[in-house]
């Protein structure tokens, strides 16, 4: 039997933008993993838990990008995650123990 991997396609990417009252403001934004490789986004977290995520980043046709979690604890309590879909204890989706924060770009 083969293990069970997750394969999440979507993710938040960190992004900034130009405030009216000057400076920058940073914001999260839901992209398709290979679109935000395909754009050089370097901070990538999960869109429903927050959660610190691993990038998969596979160029032959069969693959497609991906993320995974970091943290097997944040795979199973994260709605997006197969772990999480397939429990059958009544659990209850959460966001991450150590949701990931902003940092400069």
């Amino acid at each position: 039997m083969a293990a069970v991997r997750e394969k999440l396609t979507q993710c938040e990417v960190q992004r900034r933008r130009v405030r009216a009252a000057g400076g920058y403001e940073f914001f999260w934004k839901v992209k398709s993993v290979a679109e935000a490789v395909e754009d050089g986004d370097t901070a990538f977290r999960c869109k429903d838990c927050h959660g610190s995520v691993k990038l998969f980043n596979r160029a032959a046709p069969p693959n497609v990008a991906h993320v995974e979690h970091r943290s097997a604890n944040d795979a199973a309590f994260c709605p997006s995650s197969v772990f999480f879909q397939q429990a059958t204890d009544g659990r209850v989706a959460r966001i991450a123990l150590a949701p990931v924060q902003f940092t400069r770009l």
